[in-house]
């Protein structure tokens, strides 16, 4: 009986350890962002870039002073349309999300690779700030040549 209690009360200590270690390390905000850009055509030939920036506080705390920005924008191939590259709130709780979207047009044709965008935010307990990055995009053909709809064919293949 002894021996039941003691292995018993071993357990319990161990698990509680456990618990406590995973709580004393989580009790932090923990930022994961996604970047996500589109291409969509004009009329008018021209091409603009949506693109959207979520960010996520999967941690157990708020994160303050949060600042995004996304230098991956040249100035010589893009222009800023609408909204801005960068945007900073107070604040993110612990399970919140913010999301920020700007809209560029493209100035030259090409496939772009885009960097993934910079979050700095503070943690009451440290002194310095945290950073933390999005995702990266998946290449953008820019501007890319349209092979133009062959109609006439489509007619001759379904008669």
């Amino acid at each position: 009986m002894a021996t039941l209690m003691t292995n018993l009360l071993l357990k319990a200590c161990i698990a509680l350890f456990l618990i406590s270690a995973a709580t004393a390390v989580g009790d932090s905000p923990f930022i994961i962002a996604h970047k996500k850009a589109s291409l969509t055509r004009l009329k008018s030939g021209a091409e603009r870039v949506s693109v959207s920036i979520d960010i996520y506080n999967q941690g157990f705390s708020t994160a303050y002073d949060l600042s995004l920005v996304d230098y991956s924008w040249p100035q010589d191939a893009f222009d800023v349309i609408s909204g801005n590259i960068s945007q900073s709130w107070e604040k993110l709780d612990a399970g919140g999300v913010l999301s920020h979207s700007f809209e560029l047009e493209a100035k030259k044709q090409g496939m772009f690779y885009g960097a993934p965008a910079v979050i700095t935010f503070r943690i009451p307990t440290k002194a310095a700030l945290q950073e933390a990055y999005s995702t990266s995009i998946l290449p953008l053909d820019v501007l890319a040549e349209i092979p133009r709809e062959k109609k006439f064919e489509w007619v001759k293949v379904a008669g």
